[in-house]
């Protein structure tokens, strides 16, 4: 637990020196894509000086100066399986982006999917005696929250102040400077599997760059693609992405629950590629411009030429309505919200004052998918693009980059975690604690 507080910190003062020079990139590792952006900050960051806990503190200005994607080699569900090709993918993106901002980057903030999230709800509380709080009192109260045994083979990715309270006044964003006699602390924490963290880790030192951040793709996505409202009155996004799609839930700017469903679009692909008796590449293409989810009775009529250059004349003149198509796609996409149902359920989603589901995402691009998911997962649902950020190439501001805009959002405003407080590395208990669903129902 305290290497892990060490090396967050350690990140932390990289980012900071990162952007107090200028220049930082930024890397989304997808299953389909690893797209890399290169950062320019506009003069100093007040990134130390954070002037409140919680959302935005310590903004800072900036504009992208170099952007570049290319396909994910080596990934799958959203991990690295096989370094070397991962590595290639992600020196050949890293530098075709350095090449158009014409500057050399040494440091990285990435993000990832997958990695089997898992998220809690922490509470603590300490007396005041009627002194002022100040960042002191604030660390103590954070070192004051149980920890669960979360296990040796995971690692903590967030863990962020969501509430403070002080007597029976809650929902104090930052109680620095008030007064009272106890105060207390609601932190979603936020683990993930070991292995999928070190594993990026090493990549990115293979590629002679450091690692001045993490963050969870569900996280970065959901604070790109919600709008404000959405993340503070309840929300949740979904980032259908190529071998995982991501949830994250919002409430009061913070993200309290995210979790990760093992399938995504590869997987539809894979569908069509096997019920077409068609190569992979192909498969991709099918869907990109004729899939669907939702057939009418025009579809029995549109017929899509399949085409093929295997050498047989029948198998390559090959034709299928675009309602078979449909009937392929469709039962794989439901599955996919079928999943993210439990896990809004399990989360109790339904408890928090709005429920607006906000899909996103490369996946999220199939006609139809924003009706299908409002029909499973009973909540009003609409397809979301991240938010525009300066000097963003016109290619990269779909939905499939959703988590890239985010990972930039999260460079530039940086939420307080833990770690951003002097904790003694004695406070750490580790203790049995419910789950986030009972501290979503008694906190909100």
């Amino acid at each position: 637990m305290t290497d892990l507080y060490l090396a967050q910190r350690t990140m932390r003062r990289m980012r900071k020196q990162a952007m107090d020079r200028g220049v930082i990139a930024i890397l989304d590792v997808g299953s389909s894509k690893i797209a890399c952006l290169v950062l320019r900050f506009d003069g100093p960051s007040r990134f130390a000086e954070s002037d409140g806990i919680g959302s935005l503190a310590g903004q800072s200005r900036f504009r992208v100066i170099g952007a570049a994607t290319t396909r994910s080699r080596g990934v799958a569900f959203g991990e690295i399986e096989t370094m070397q090709e991962t590595e290639r993918a992600i020196r050949t993106a890293v530098q075709a982006a350095q090449k158009m901002a014409n500057v050399r980057v040494d440091h990285v903030i990435a993000s990832f999917a997958g990695a089997r999230p898992r998220s809690y709800g922490l509470d603590g509380r300490v007396p005041l005696d009627d002194t002022v709080v100040s960042e002191q009192e604030v660390a103590r109260v954070l070192a004051a929250c149980d920890v669960p045994d979360y296990g040796v083979e995971r690692e903590v990715l967030h863990a962020q102040p969501v509430n403070f309270a002080i007597d029976h006044r809650s929902g104090l964003g930052d109680p620095r400077g008030q007064m009272g006699n106890e105060l207390a602390a609601d932190m979603h924490m936020l683990t993930i599997d070991r292995d999928a963290v070190q594993n990026l880790a090493y990549c990115i030192k293979r590629c002679d760059l450091e690692l001045a951040g993490l963050a969870s793709s569900a996280y970065v996505s959901g604070m790109s693609a919600l709008v404000e409202d959405e993340q503070e009155l309840g929300g949740a996004c979904i980032d259908l992405g190529g071998g995982a799609s991501g949830l994250s839930i919002f409430i009061k700017k913070h993200m309290i629950y995210a979790d990760s469903v093992r399938i995504g679009g590869d997987h539809v692909t894979q569908d069509i590629s096997k019920g077409l008796q068609v190569p992979l590449a192909l498969a991709e293409r099918i869907k990109t411009f004729y899939g669907g989810v939702v057939a009418t009775g025009m579809d029995d009529r549109e017929m899509i030429e399949i085409g093929g250059d295997t050498g047989d004349w029948h198998h390559d003149r090959r034709t299928v309505s675009r309602a078979e198509l449909i009937g392929i796609m469709r039962p794989r996409v439901e599955e996919i919200f079928e999943e993210v149902r439990l896990r809004l359920d399990a989360a109790g989603f339904d408890h928090l004052p709005a429920q607006q589901i906000v899909l996103t995402g490369g996946a999220s691009q199939i006609p139809g998918l924003d009706g299908l998911a409002s029909k499973i997962l009973g909540q009003q649902v609409r397809l979301g693009r991240p938010l525009r950020v300066q000097g963003l190439p016109q290619a990269a501001t779909g939905p499939a980059f959703a988590g890239a805009v985010g990972l930039c959002l999260f460079a530039a405003h940086p939420q307080d975690e833990w770690w951003d407080f002097d904790i003694p590395a004695d406070r750490y208990p580790a203790r049995s604690l419910k789950r986030v669903l009972s501290w979503v129902r008694e906190n909100w």
